[in-house]
């Protein structure tokens, strides 16, 4: 059962199903203690789950499941929460003793993910870079990853709406990353889910593309709360949707004042200077004396 979103968890790496109850106690990368212990993610809703939409979202929980109190979800949720938590801290070591800058990309499906990622790793060049892709099914965007030349896992969640720190972790003993490196997590398309659970990575960026409404972060507000920058994507298209511009970099601070925002077409080229330019900040923010 995961208060959080409901989802159940069963993820494949690169085609290779990976169990969520055993122990992985090697020491990782760079001397750097990565241990994913017994991982028992209770994410799965029964096939008689049944939602009283009446209740749903407003109890204590923000969720109403028949049999279970409020006081209960809220303790399995803090639990979930809570052991993610601790595999998203065990992934922050290894990226930080290797100097290494994660970012998060989270959206909604649509929003241009793959091909932004596509054009930041073609524009890098040699940079040390390395992307874990999530996705319910298909290697597809991973396939178009890897077209590029960068390494790259596919992490298949099934009927998971998000990735969650074990999986990253696992993701990242396959990916041998190197020092310096930039990592990209290409999130499950999904603007709820993701926002709750913490991978290690450094930053959360969501990407908002310009078709998508002026509203839509009043409507998500806890992702564009986590998240430390927005891209604004697909700006070209705006002259043909009527897209305001101005109203969304408005939206966007009303629910997170302090929210770094970046007008970009992956397209075009456009505004894609000052994206190179903040990644290149970050990881040299890590960069140890």
């Amino acid at each position: 059962m995961c208060t959080v979103c409901g989802c159940s968890s069963g993820p494949k790496i690169d085609g290779k199903t990976h169990a969520h109850s055993h122990s992985h106690d090697h020491d990782h990368t760079h001397g750097v203690d990565h241990t994913h212990g017994d991982h028992d993610h209770a994410h799965s809703h029964g096939a008689d789950h049944d939602h009283d939409h009446h209740h749903y979202g407003q109890d204590a929980a923000g969720v109403s499941v028949p049999g279970l109190s409020q006081a209960r979800l809220i303790q399995i949720e803090t639990d979930i929460l809570a052991k993610n938590n601790a595999y998203a801290a065990s992934n922050r070591r290894v990226l930080t003793a290797l100097d290494a800058f994660a970012v998060n990309l989270v959206s909604s499906p649509g929003s241009g993910k793959t091909t932004l990622l596509c054009k930041t790793i073609e524009a890098l060049g040699d940079q040390p870079l390395a992307v874990i892709e999530g996705d319910q099914q298909t290697s597809n965007d991973a396939d178009r990853i890897r077209a590029t030349g960068a390494r790259a896992v596919q992490v298949n969640t099934g009927k998971g709406c998000h990735l969650d720190g074990h999986m990253v972790g696992h993701a990242m003993d396959d990916l041998h990353l190197a020092p310096q490196s930039l990592l990209f997590i290409e999130n499950v398309g999904n603007l709820v889910c993701p926002a709750a659970f913490d991978l290690g990575e450094d930053a959360k960026v969501a990407i908002l593309s310009v078709t998508e409404g002026e509203d839509k972060p009043l409507k998500y507000p806890d992702m564009f709360t986590a998240a430390k920058l927005a891209i604004l994507n697909k700006i070209d298209l705006a002259p043909h949707c009527d897209a305001d511009l101005d109203a969304y970099e408005t939206n966007l601070r009303r629910i997170n004042p302090d929210i770094t925002v970046l007008r970009v077409s992956a397209r075009t080229g456009e505004g894609m200077d000052a994206w190179l330019g903040w990644l290149r900040a970050g990881l040299a923010s890590k960069a140890r004396p």
